[in-house]
């Protein structure tokens, strides 16, 4: 659609534990209707496009049990949840037993009705397609064993943390669990072989169902069953998938959109592939580090932040921006509270998708499993709310969701002062002359630099520099900043976001 937004906003929700937080305030077990109209209002006035519900598919109890009796993983729950219960363990919402909506969400009638609800405010619905592995009690491990990796006795008794014992029609077998090539197999999970073409047409036909109950879907480790991965991992040769699975869901449906969580520098691999957008995990980490460019002491794998804005548009576009999801740390855990605003900034205005998770703008410290139906209660961190309010209005501004972004360039405030290097700074600029100007500190020392202005009109007229995270504002004359251009003084860590409009 020519009005959809270049830079759109997508908000991620743990569909069981916040059911289960409603369930707990209505006295009864609450479903996908039970979640009010007025929680889809304020998402729609936050400005987001897209409402990811994280784990609606119907799971089984092979899996739960599994996820129960994990040592490893019960000493995980019991640090999210000390007082924790048998019946907070649903088992990972990613041990698919069907793409077939929840029976305790309320089935796929709820479903449908709650995307009817969405639609209605403006706001689409992402659900999840996991295409490495299935539950080890989904029909298929019983009526299409061949679907599956197999594995030898030998295999199995050489690793057992990577295969199993399984029923099928042809009696007991080995088969392998899921897992990436890095790690042990997920023990509640039995791998898929993309070797095989019969179960790739299987798994589009399982992709263009749940292309019928939503707007698009975050393929979990989408990166795993690219050919080159796959045969690294498992030793099977296997064909293209994602092109082929990407055409037949929009044959049906055009506009039906493909994020992928990708790692090991895959991105551009998933774009040139088919995907909408792909994780942006290299951004993240780079933040993480601390550093707006490389520092020679730093490991270079960790990389700097300013060059990783260098690349093109076409690439950037296309990237999924995050702080945290579901599988990372809480931001507030990571970031000190004056560098998670500074990254923040940095993230979520730079072009590509905004991606938020459900209990960010609180400052939530605790990461809770995909296996957990219930979270911990933790206080909210009210100023923290106050700056992604101040946040979210500027990305609800025309500039910043269809404008034209750009990396500006910051020189020496004067000879010898190595403080520039430590800023980034973006302009936005929308097709009704609307400005942004975007300038980070990503420091932890007072750092003064020049930034050069894009903007072609600013000889001979005064303008209005108004920041839209602190209730300050400038004035200075165009033709200074022409030539010169914005010079700034900063504390550590300092973000601003500039309106620049043109005094009267």
């Amino acid at each position: 659609m020519t009005d959809s937004p270049t830079s759109p906003s997508l908000y991620q929700i743990n569909t069981r534990v916040w059911l289960t937080e409603l369930s707990q305030a209505l006295g009864q077990r609450a479903t996908l209707d039970d979640i009010p109209d007025a929680e889809l209002d304020r998402l729609a006035a936050q400005g987001f496009d897209w409402i990811w519900f994280l784990s609606v598919w119907q799971t089984g109890p092979a899996a739960q049990q599994v996820s129960r009796s994990n040592a490893g993983w019960r000493r995980e729950f019991q640090e999210t949840l000390p007082d924790l219960r048998e019946e907070d363990i649903g088992g990972s919402g990613f041990a698919i037993h069907s793409y077939s909506v929840h029976r305790d969400l309320g089935g796929p009638a709820a479903l449908a009705r709650l995307r009817e609800r969405l639609q209605k405010r403006g706001l689409k619905l992402m659900l999840d397609f996991v295409p490495n592995h299935m539950a080890p009690d989904h029909p298929w491990v019983g009526e299409h064993p061949d679907y599956f990796i197999h594995g030898s006795e030998s295999a199995l008794a050489r690793a057992p943390q990577n295969y199993c014992r399984a029923q099928t029609k042809n009696g007991p077998q080995v088969l392998a669990y899921g897992r990436d090539p890095y790690f042990d197999g997920w023990p509640d999970t039995l791998q898929l072989n993309y070797g095989n073409p019969e179960l790739q047409q299987a798994m589009i036909g399982e992709l263009e169902r749940i292309a019928g109950q939503c707007d698009g879907v975050r393929c979990d480790m989408a990166m795993l069953v690219l050919p080159d991965v796959f045969e690294r991992t498992w030793g099977i040769r296997a064909d293209l998938f994602w092109p082929k699975a990407i055409e037949a869901v929009r044959h049906t449906h055009p506009s039906f959109l493909f994020m992928a969580e990708v790692y090991w520098d895959l991105e551009w691999t998933m774009q040139q592939q088919g995907f909408d957008y792909a994780y942006d995990k290299r951004l993240y980490d780079r933040l993480r580090d601390g550093h707006a460019r490389h520092v020679r002491r730093r490991p270079p794998e960790c990389g700097p932040v300013r060059e990783h804005f260098q690349a093109g548009l076409d690439y950037q576009n296309k990237l999924a921006r995050f702080l945290e999801n579901h599988d990372e740390p809480r931001a507030a855990t990571t970031f000190a509270p004056e560098t998670h605003r500074a990254a923040a900034v940095l993230t979520f205005l730079s072009p590509g998708l905004r991606f938020f998770h459900q209990g960010q703008f609180q400052g939530r410290r605790k990461r809770i499993s995909p296996h957990l139906c219930r979270g911990p209660a933790e206080p909210a961190d009210h100023q923290l709310e106050q700056f992604y309010d101040r946040l979210l209005a500027v990305l609800r501004q025309p500039a910043a969701r269809k404008g034209r972004w750009q990396l500006l360039e910051c020189v020496p405030a004067w000879e010898g002062n190595w403080t520039w290097d430590c800023f980034l700074a973006f302009a936005w600029e929308g097709g009704d002359g609307e400005r942004l100007l975007v300038a980070v500190n990503y420091a932890a020392n007072q750092s003064q630099c020049c930034v050069r202005l894009p903007f072609a009109d600013l000889v001979g007229r005064a303008w209005r520099l108004q920041d839209q995270m602190e209730e300050v504002g400038y004035d200075r004359d165009g033709s200074d900043l022409q030539s010169r251009g914005l010079y700034l003084d900063v504390p550590p860590w300092q973000a601003s976001v500039f309106a620049v409009t043109r005094k009267s």
